[in-house]
């Protein structure tokens, strides 16, 4: 008994001892652009941005994706992949989407929303 107390706390010790060496932090780095109420255009480019001023030393994933979210659902569209994330910025070309309102959704370290913003697409053409 005395034995597996004492291998319980030796095996504890060295998995505190190395998650220490390994800890990393989750970051969440606020979104700055676009802003709430914005409108963004079909098929032109803008500069999305979030603060990445402060970021800690050890970030879990450093590697970002934006994609699109609308009514509360993260949609299949990805609107840039592969972006450091602590770029601060990336340019993005607004696809053929439903006019309406949307968010951008950050995924790297976290998953973060930017404010509601528009995007205005031209109507789809019908066939006579």
């Amino acid at each position: 008994m005395k034995f597996t107390a004492l291998l319980a706390g030796l095996v504890s010790a060295l998995l505190v001892g190395a998650s220490d060496a390994t800890t990393q932090d989750v970051w969440a780095p606020p979104i700055t652009y676009p802003t709430a109420g914005v409108v963004l255009n079909y098929a032109q480019t803008y500069n999305f941005t979030w603060d990445a001023s402060n970021p800690p030393a050890q970030i879990t994933n450093q590697v970002a994706a934006i994609y699109l979210r609308q009514n509360g659902r993260t949609l299949p569209i990805i609107l840039a992949g592969g972006v450091p994330i602590t770029q601060g910025y990336v340019l993005v070309t607004i696809p053929w989407v439903d006019s309406g309102s949307y968010q951008a959704v950050f995924f790297g370290d976290s998953g973060n929303f930017s404010p509601q913003f528009s995007i205005a697409s031209p109507s789809p053409f019908t066939l006579n």
